[in-house]
């Protein structure tokens, strides 16, 4: 896991092999966007620690949907405190391990991928978690140090994901709503159980314009961010 710094002393990308997490902090606490694959929750600490912090001083997760390398490591992380998970309604019983996700809707150039990537993850799904808050739309969560993020809903990619929107920072946090591939180009996310509503979704983001998008899987955006989201988007 690689360990990068997007704004200073506040938002940092931990780089997983496969779904990334973003660590977001405050005076007054850390926030986990996202936890990786399950087992990660060590690697987690010693990026925590190596920031000058400790595991106590994480207050809250957020989760962006319920895909095992995004939920991976919750249940680990919960434990280590006094600590808020958070996931979007739709979502959260698969969070919780009550139900499963429901399968993608592929197209004909997204199989090969699936199954190979796939091949690679484990069988069993993740640990369940605890869902301390179920997020809807236009929900405010309290990032601590006057900073807010609004929950946004956009679903296609699973029925319950959510972006988290920080329109003062002008940073958002997409989950595999949109990603980055390894040429740098900005597209829709792949694997999506409604192809037609995670399209809506892209285009629901890009309206936000952000200065940096956090992408699940690929490079974050930092320079032209708005712009390229924006042609992204078009292409949809």
């Amino acid at each position: 896991m690689d360990l990068v710094e997007l704004l200073p002393r506040r938002l940092y990308l931990l780089a997983f092999p496969v779904g990334h997490a973003y660590l977001w902090c405050a005076p007054d606490g850390l926030t986990l966007i996202d936890t990786g694959m399950p087992g990660s929750a060590p690697r987690i600490a010693e990026a925590v620690t190596a920031l000058g912090h400790t595991r106590h001083d994480l207050r809250q997760i957020l989760l962006t949907h319920a895909h095992v390398d995004h939920i991976g490591a919750a249940a680990d992380l919960a434990a280590w405190g006094d600590v808020v998970v958070a996931a979007h309604h739709d979502d959260a019983p698969v969070v919780r391990g009550e139900a499963a996700n429901p399968p993608p809707v592929l197209a004909e150039w997204e199989q090969h991928l699936y199954d190979q990537i796939h091949a690679d993850l484990p069988a069993d799904p993740p640990p369940p978690a605890r869902v301390d808050r179920e997020l809807h739309d236009g929900d405010i969560i309290t990032l601590g140090g006057g900073v807010e993020a609004v929950a946004v809903a956009v679903p296609g990619h699973t029925p319950g994901s959510v972006a988290f929107h920080l329109p003062d920072q002008r940073v958002l946090f997409t989950g595999d709503t949109i990603a980055r591939a390894p040429d740098g180009t900005v597209m829709l996310g792949v694997f999506n159980t409604d192809p037609a509503r995670a399209a809506d979704s892209l285009r629901r983001q890009a309206a936000l314009r952000p200065d940096i998008a956090c992408f699940g899987h690929g490079t974050p955006l930092t320079d032209h961010t708005a712009t390229t989201l924006a042609t992204a988007a078009s292409r949809h």
